[in-house]
């Protein structure tokens, strides 16, 4: 059995693209050929994919990088091949974060939903591309496209309807067992659960998922104990079962301890303090009826509707799984219809940044103008001089201009080094 795991931190870089070609038509009795060189093959991309048949993610804690296949460069006329994509299973309810930002980027809600987290760079262009009135035996191709790399935070969120959440030993597993085909552990001591279970309910002629998590404790919002990572599978629940046992194996006082669960759960935050909610009152019949109904009369002073149940004896089952059905149907029916379908991610959208560093130079901070560079041949002078007017339409002269650079000064970037100058 594998270990069920819910978070990763994944390394991710996607291909980056080949390099175009400077090649020139050369064919029998065609004396002038003019420039054919082709264009370079793109980088492969790294995709997410849902996958309902995925349950932890185990295997990326196993491999925590991943680096697609770079583009084919081109040779003279002969265009370079693309390099193969990277597809991840991931299991159905995967939250993907960027861990540098910390911007949420897609939640794979949905079975089949893909996202590119890191798209491959494209070929370069070969110099077919450049000519010109003014250019036209183009000596120069464009570089590949370099791939993106991102640190990847990935957060397993599991999709139930209704989460089962109470002390250790309250007896959920023994309800979800009851109601429905799942076999947890169940035994007679605390913390028999260290995973998340999953069963799905079948009550007149519908269905839902139901979630056992493992028991809460004091602290748990806080991190202390089992349950504090689990926490956020509840968030996801359209109704909680709040299982209380009515006779603890500890002596303790079961409001005292359904008040406990109740701020750890408030605490917590996700709006779960304010999540629909049954209470499910257990283990009645190995209490005697006078001290079942004080217990009863309390828990209904709280403003949720409360049944007593023994889940071991299969007690008051039905009348709680009807009340579920309908807040579940309720629900539904009040709920907007969402689907999060991302097909790709962001496109750039940023503004260029112009920085006087330490040594009187500038830097420019800005992808774009880093791309622009990266895929410049540098070396070779009709490609640099191609590059000066490019950056100039981008704006990048003028706004070096405005921040007061001078003839002759430093300008970085990214890890390249150039002398500002007006004359192309």
């Amino acid at each position: 059995m594998s270990q069920f795991i819910d978070e990763a931190i994944v390394r991710m870089v996607s291909g980056t693209g080949g390099s175009g070609a400077v090649g020139f038509h050369r064919e029998k009795h065609v004396p002038r050929g003019g420039p054919n060189g082709a264009d370079g093959g793109r980088g492969g991309d790294i995709i997410l994919e849902a996958d309902s048949h995925r349950r932890t993610l185990y295997e990326f804690h196993l491999a925590n990088k991943y680096h697609a296949d770079n583009g084919i460069h081109a040779v003279g006329n002969k265009r370079g091949k693309d390099a193969k994509d990277i597809i991840l299973k991931m299991p159905v309810g995967t939250v993907v974060t960027d861990s540098d930002s910390g911007e949420v980027l897609c939640d794979l809600n949905i079975h089949g939903m893909k996202f590119v987290v890191c798209k491959g760079g494209r070929g370069g262009h070969g110099n077919q591309h450049y000519t010109s009135s003014v250019r036209q035996v183009p000596n120069f191709a464009e570089k590949g496209e370099p791939g993106e790399a991102r640190n990847i935070k990935l957060e397993l969120k599991l999709l139930a309807d209704v989460g089962l959440v109470g002390l250790p030993n309250a007896g959920k597993s023994t309800l979800l067992s009851m109601v429905s085909s799942a076999k947890p552990k169940i035994a007679d001591y605390p913390f028999t659960t260290i995973v998340p279970n999953l069963g799905v309910v079948s009550i007149a002629d519908q269905s839902f998922v139901v979630a056992d998590l493992p028991g809460l404790i004091e602290g748990a919002s806080e991190g202390i104990g089992l349950g504090h990572q689990f926490l956020r599978h509840a968030e996801r629940t359209k109704v909680l079962i709040h299982v209380v046992d009515c006779y603890p194996v500890d002596e303790s006082d079961p409001i005292a301890n359904y008040e406990l669960i109740e701020k750890e759960l408030a605490e917590h935050g996700e709006g779960l303090g304010e999540r629909p909610r049954i209470i499910a009152l257990n283990k009645i019949d190995i209490l005697p009826i006078e001290y079942v109904n004080p217990l009863l009369s309390q828990l209904e002073g709280t403003g949720y509707q409360v049944f007593p149940i023994s889940a071991a004896a299969g007690l008051g089952l039905q009348p709680l799984l009807f009340e579920v059905l309908n807040i579940l149907e309720r629900a539904e029916a009040e709920r907007p219809a969402e689907v999060n379908l991302v097909l790709g991610n962001k496109p750039d959208e940023e503004e260029m940044i112009v920085v006087k560093t330490d040594d009187g130079g500038w830097e420019i901070i800005s992808k774009k103008v880093a791309r622009m560079v990266a895929m410049t041949e540098l070396t070779n002078r009709d490609a640099v001089r191609y590059l000066h007017r490019r950056l100039n339409r981008t704006g990048m002269l003028q706004k070096l201009r405005e921040a007061g650079a001078q003839e002759g000064d430093t300008v970085y970037v990214g890890n390249n080094v150039f002398t500002y100058t007006e004359d192309a």
